[in-house]
């Protein structure tokens, strides 16, 4: 039994790792971007027109981290989402950051969603200062500051297998010692 929170930057990967890591372990996986991009689609607008709203509606931020949370405390799960570590600091058991160069999160986005390059970089930048304003107004959280987390991983160069694979063995190994399986 045990929580795993992933964050990290736009098209860092989080999303992917977390799933395949839920699956190893036997876990479910929840993602907060998923749930955001839903609010999204129920009304209508870009994910970016969403961004811009809740900027203002800080009750669309709480409603999906309330969710997280309510996700977590069930247990046996591994959620990400850009401020799933911060929101669930004190329940998670294990709090993993991904990072990548932008200009290699923005060839992932533009592969991804069929964007040019120039349209992905733009929607990174919107999406992250965005991000950065709204966490730091609800919350008080600066998410430039990485100090709440077990293991922050670069995945410029790796694929996502060998991402997996050092995330799966560095979680199962503290989960192990924890006592938490």
């Amino acid at each position: 039994m045990g929580v795993v929170a992933i964050s990290g930057a736009a098209a860092s990967g989080k999303t992917s790792v977390a799933r395949e890591l839920a699956s190893r372990l036997g876990y479910r996986f929840v993602s907060i971007g998923e749930l955001f991009r839903r609010v999204a689609i129920e009304r209508g607008i870009s994910l970016i027109e969403l961004h811009k709203i809740a900027e203002h509606d800080f009750s669309i931020d709480r409603a999906v981290d309330r969710v997280a949370i309510e996700e977590a405390r069930k247990d046996n799960v591994v959620i990400e989402g850009h401020l799933a570590a911060w929101i669930l600091r004190d329940i998670a058991d294990v709090r993993i950051y991904l990072k990548a160069d932008i200009r290699v999160r923005a060839q992932r986005l533009s592969n991804r969603d069929g964007k040019t390059i120039d349209e992905a970089l733009n929607e990174i930048r919107i999406r992250e200062e965005s991000n950065r304003r709204r966490y730091l107004a609800i919350y008080g959280i600066d998410i430039n500051d990485l100090s709440i987390f077990d293991l922050v991983l670069d995945t410029t160069y790796i694929g996502l297998e060998q991402v997996v694979d050092l995330v799966y063995n560095y979680v199962y190994s503290v989960l192990r010692n924890k006592n938490r399986f």
